[in-house]
């Protein structure tokens, strides 16, 4: 009776390509016969089922003939467990296995401890991201800024300069490797010995090492110290936004790449100017009279004083735009507007004389 290779990976029948490999690896990672969770039986069983899933092909037939597929080759030619493993273990039997593009060293790595080409590259050791929040005023983000921060990470060593040998001692082919980077290594699997090569731990994969490890890294490279670091704040940056600062990060160890730094701007409220985009607005307080006669005020902008007319007659609330008085744009010429919304200022205490002139003026 034909199996329901479905129900054995546990997968819908519409189960897309990438779900169906999803399934089987994490499937063959938990039934693998070395682990604690581990099922002969069941590590085979889901193989088998994958082998025809994971081919479009082959899933295509067992989808039309069903429980006939198995008379028609199934595998692809009577195919066993032996040849499957034979491939496993990079012999050249007679049978090739399709596992939809996906190398069989790709999906049993993690397994058996090997990569796909039996080679694994030099272990430098990549530094961490950094990322730190950083407050600048109101017009310091407006025309932006150069500011000096000061991080204590880990940064590549002064005393050896990051070569990992004491100064004045010698940088030597490595003695275990021999100058490869990689050694051999031979692991017994329930389905016999595998050989693969690793990065040699001896040298991190370098081929050489120190004759004398550095006495301040300790041969690491780096150490942890404070640095200062300049950083630019781009003109018209907006509130929340991050900064990408490559290399500024932390120091990789084994002269591995320096990471990133990530700057999150936060910008001061500014007791004046409230922004709005790239567009500025202010508030400018007048006289009753003022806004009844018409005046001239000095109005203060991001960049200086200008001078504002009033017409006769101005409401409470007017907006009055300054074009070009407002934030530089961060990636398009030219800057936006400013705002000034006029407040008239009532008079609360008024004279009797006061009075009557105003009593006249509404009669």
């Amino acid at each position: 009776m034909s199996k329901d290779y479905y129900k054995v990976l546990g997968v819908e029948k519409n189960a897309s390509p990438d779900e169906v490999k999803r399934v089987f690896r994490k499937l063959a990672h938990e039934y693998h016969p070395d682990k604690a969770t581990g099922n002969e039986a069941k590590f085979k069983e889901i193989n088998e089922a994958y082998q025809v899933l994971g081919n479009q092909k082959k899933r295509q037939q067992y989808d039309q003939y069903g429980s006939t597929f198995d008379q028609m080759g199934g595998f692809g030619g009577g195919a066993n467990w032996e040849d499957f493993m034979s491939q496993a273990r990079g012999g050249q039997g007679g049978i090739k296995f399709d596992f939809g593009g996906m190398d069989i060293g790709d999906i049993f790595g993690d397994v058996f401890g090997f990569g796909g080409g039996g080679q694994q590259r030099s272990k430098k050791h990549q530094g961490s991201d950094i990322q730190v929040d950083f407050k600048i005023e109101f017009k310091e983000a407006v025309f932006g800024v150069k500011k000096e921060i000061e991080l204590y990470k880990q940064v590549k060593c002064g005393h050896c300069h990051g070569n990992l040998a004491e100064p004045g001692t010698k940088i030597i082919t490595c003695s275990v490797c021999h100058g490869a980077g990689q050694v051999n290594r031979v692991q017994n699997t329930f389905f016999g010995a595998f050989q693969t090569a690793v990065v040699c731990s001896a040298c991190q994969g370098e081929g050489k090492k120190a004759e004398q490890a550095c006495s301040k890294c300790r041969g690491l490279g780096v150490v942890k110290e404070k640095e200062k670091i300049e950083v630019q704040i781009p003109a018209g940056i907006e509130d929340g936004s991050t900064i990408r600062f490559t290399g500024k990060g932390e120091a990789g160890s084994y002269s591995g790449r320096a990471g990133d730094l990530y700057v999150q701007i936060k910008i001061k409220a500014d007791e004046r100017f409230e922004r709005d985009g790239n567009d500025v607005y202010v508030r400018e307080k007048i006289s009753f009279s003022q806004a009844a006669l018409g005046a001239k005020i000095d109005v203060q902008t991001l960049d200086g004083e200008v001078n504002l007319k009033i017409p006769a007659g101005t409401q409470p609330g007017t907006k009055f735009r300054l074009r070009e008085k407002g934030v530089p744009a961060m990636r398009d010429p030219g800057r936006g507007d400013m705002y000034v919304i006029i407040e008239v200022d009532v008079p609360t205490k008024l004279s009797r004389r006061q009075k009557q002139i105003l009593e006249e003026f509404d009669e």
